[in-house]
């Protein structure tokens, strides 16, 4: 359910979001780190759903979204909702009216995120010989 505020109710989401677009936009201009960013799990090849997150981003932010659909499909949720946080913000500072989200079914939309994750885990998985290779320099 949409309300409206006269404060943002959700600061920590917005500091979120601009810290992952900022960290994206150095993700852009500098390229892909070339420290090892991977648990000790990856090593064996038990990849986690975050696993070619960073890549992906990269790839999106120079507009190959084939690539980073490769890499990891959530990068593209993830940034239409640091996007719509951002709107959100922009439009809350300039109006001085926040939109807030209130959600109604949490047992269910808990479960969704869940079945989510667990489906992008055995994605992942699948992909584990293209995430543990070697980015190209």
């Amino acid at each position: 359910m949409l309300s409206f505020a006269a404060h943002d109710t959700h600061r920590s989401v917005t500091r979120f979001s601009l810290l992952a677009v900022a960290a994206g936009t150095v993700l852009a201009v500098s390229g892909v780190p070339r420290v090892d960013l991977h648990g000790p799990l990856h090593h064996v090849g038990i990849m986690d759903p975050l696993c070619g997150g960073t890549r992906a981003a990269f790839l999106l932010s120079q507009g190959d979204l084939t690539g980073a659909w490769t890499y990891n499909p959530v990068v593209f949720p993830l940034a239409a909702a640091a996007a719509l946080v951002l709107l959100r913000t922009m439009l809350g500072a300039l109006s001085g009216r926040w939109v807030t989200v209130r959600v109604g079914r949490r047992r269910v939309l808990v479960l969704l995120l869940v079945l989510a994750v667990a489906a992008l885990e055995v994605r992942q998985q699948f992909h584990a010989d293209l995430l543990m290779a070697a980015w190209p320099s």
